[in-house]
């Protein structure tokens, strides 16, 4: 059974940073394709960050040179570091698994996801 559990979510300032974590059991992050989504309120859940089997990653242009993404294969851990948030980074993230070592942000292609944990960004 696949199981990705998220955490660190919370309330800062802007300009203030938070770190997300996600630990992934049932599947190899190694193997696979992992990412990060998020979704605010009365908008798509849209792909943030990924990062592909060999270890490349990409961003959405809204948060490169923000936000970094990375994954301990030994610990079958993904995390997102985020810096210099601000308020339209608020929403609910959430980690996802993908069907294959490749990656992409299209939501169909991951086939897990974690419960979400919410990120708050005050002015």
């Amino acid at each position: 059974q696949v199981q990705l559990v998220e955490s660190g979510g919370g309330s800062v300032q802007a300009g203030g940073s938070l770190r997300l974590s996600c630990v992934a059991s049932g599947v190899t992050s190694s193997s696979r394709c992992m990412a990060w989504f998020r979704q605010a309120p009365g908008k798509e859940r849209e792909g943030v960050a990924n990062i592909d089997a060999p270890g490349r990653t990409s961003y959405v242009d809204s948060v490169k040179g923000r936000f970094t993404i990375s994954k301990d294969n030994a610990k079958n851990t993904l995390d997102l570091q985020m810096n210099n948030l601000n308020p339209e980074d608020t929403a609910t993230y959430y980690c996802a698994a993908g069907r294959g070592g490749g990656c992409t942000f299209t939501r169909t292609y991951f086939a897990w996801w974690g419960q979400g944990t919410q990120v708050t960004v005050s002015s």
